[in-house]
């Protein structure tokens, strides 16, 4: 009863006659009925797995030769051909002749310990191979138990050196009262998330996130898996820094409207409603004033029409993005008093969104061009090729430093690859002081289908 409890089986072989007599808690244990193993060396040899026959044979006969009590593992094939593991302890004994005679010994099912020793060693491998440090934590002291290499990786430490340190060593925010909280979270709920600091051995730092999870057992300890946030940080720093620049953007356009409207169009109706108030005091003068202060106030609606177009170019629409910029461009050379030489040869007809990163860049650069230059004419070609739709600015004037303006507060070509990153679109810009400027853009036809966020 103790052997079937403990899942124990005995055998005796006699080595003289070759019988090899088997229990029945050692036949269950090799999957066999009551009565169902063979008795002989080759009927065990059979039970054993293919790859671990040679090493058990050689164990059989070392033990035979040596009369020394041997141990082994190795794995059965049951009947129905599962996989099973036996670990065995056998002993031969010799005749007064001084030749082995009969050997016994017991094997005990270890199937279940060497399962989860495989399960264990392979989730070894997962948490070795973790992009994340993975960390056992003494909850009482905060030793650090167990480590895995991404955490050697990051920590710039060996193994041993790890296991010999605390997290007080590797993380300089964590102190009593820190503690204090974590442990009160974890008994609370046993888990915890939360963002810190981690010190390399060299001294440096580096943002993590850090999950703590507490896992209750007779002793107890904390798993720690610590993510490396750097480059999440410095993402969310620029986003933050464009949004930023985008906000102040935003603010300098709305300076700029309101300028516009109050030192020039409030500034020219203010005018016209006081030279109309003269000539309700001077009837006579209404013919002769009549044309002159029709012509002021078609120039009014056309500057206003022109603000308007700037900030919504509605003509993109129901001309199509190669119209629509070819009358901007006219209508911008005629108030500017520049010289603007528009040419294309695009057949496609452009998406919309693809049509409006376009403009915007056009606007940008030839309000640049406008404002830095000092030319008065300034090129722009539109063209296809390869599916992929180019537009060239270009002009004669100042030029810049561009890695200077890059590395600037200005947001004007910041905004201009951005616009383009929406349709998958790149741009390079050539200009060096008093050589001009040339500005490339190209964007892949189809890129809509990719990006509707231009569209606005």
């Amino acid at each position: 009863m103790a052997q079937w409890a403990a899942r124990i089986g005995t055998f005796d072989w006699n080595i003289r006659t070759g019988v090899n007599t088997w229990t029945p808690e050692l036949e269950a244990i090799y999957g066999l009925l009551p009565g169902g193993f063979g008795g002989t060396l080759s009927a065990f040899e059979n039970l054993v797995h293919p790859d671990d026959r040679g090493r058990v044979m050689a164990l059989v006969d070392e033990t035979m030769k040596t009369g020394q009590p041997t141990t082994g593992e190795w794995r059965i094939v049951w009947p129905d051909g599962s996989v099973h593991w036996v670990a065995s302890r056998a002993q031969a004994f010799r005749n007064e002749a001084g030749e082995p005679s009969r050997m016994v010994g017991v094997n005990i099912d270890i199937t279940e310990p060497k399962l989860a020793e495989k399960s264990l060693k392979l989730f070894r491998t997962l948490v070795d191979q973790s992009n994340d440090a993975i960390e056992v934590v003494d909850p009482e002291t905060l030793r650090l138990l167990d480590v895995n290499d991404k955490a050697c990786q990051q920590l710039g430490y060996s193994r041993e050196e790890l296991l010999a340190l605390s997290i007080f060593d590797i993380d300089p925010y964590v102190n009593e009262s820190v503690r204090a909280r974590i442990q009160n979270k974890l008994h609370e709920s046993s888990y915890a998330v939360m963002e810190s600091v981690h010190r390399r051995k060299d001294g440096s730092t580096f943002p993590v996130e850090v999950s703590m999870k507490l896992v209750r057992t007779e002793r107890g300890y904390i798993v720690t898996v610590a993510r490396d946030i750097t480059e999440r940080k410095r993402a969310e720093e620029a986003l933050s820094d464009m949004t930023r620049k985008l906000i102040e953007s935003q603010e300098q356009e709305r300076a700029r409207i309101g300028r516009e409207l109050h030192d020039d169009i409030n500034q020219r109706i203010a005018m016209l409603a006081l030279e109309l108030e003269q000539l309700k005091d001077n009837p006579s003068e209404v013919e002769r004033r009549v044309q002159e202060l029709r012509r002021s106030m078609a120039e009014l609606s056309n500057d206003v029409q022109a603000l308007s177009h700037d900030l919504h170019s509605s003509k993109l629409e129901y001309l199509g993005v190669v119209s629509g910029m070819r009358s901007w461009c006219k209508e911008f050379a005629e108030r500017q008093k520049l010289e603007i030489d528009f040419r294309s040869d695009v057949s496609s007809v452009l998406p919309l969104a693809v049509g409006l990163s376009l403009f915007r860049v056009l606007q940008e650069a030839l309000h640049n061009a406008m404002k830095h230059s000092g030319v008065k004419r300034v090129e722009v070609e539109l063209r296809e090729d390869s599916g992929d739709i180019h537009l060239l600015i270009s002009d004669l004037g100042r030029g810049f430093d561009v890695a200077a303006a890059l590395q600037g507060k200005g947001l004007g070509l910041t905004s201009m690859r951005e616009r383009l990153r929406l349709v998958n679109g790149t741009i390079s810009i050539v200009s060096k002081p008093m050589g001009g400027t040339a500005i490339h853009v190209r964007v892949p036809l189809g890129s809509e289908k990719l990006s509707q966020r231009a569209v606005g």
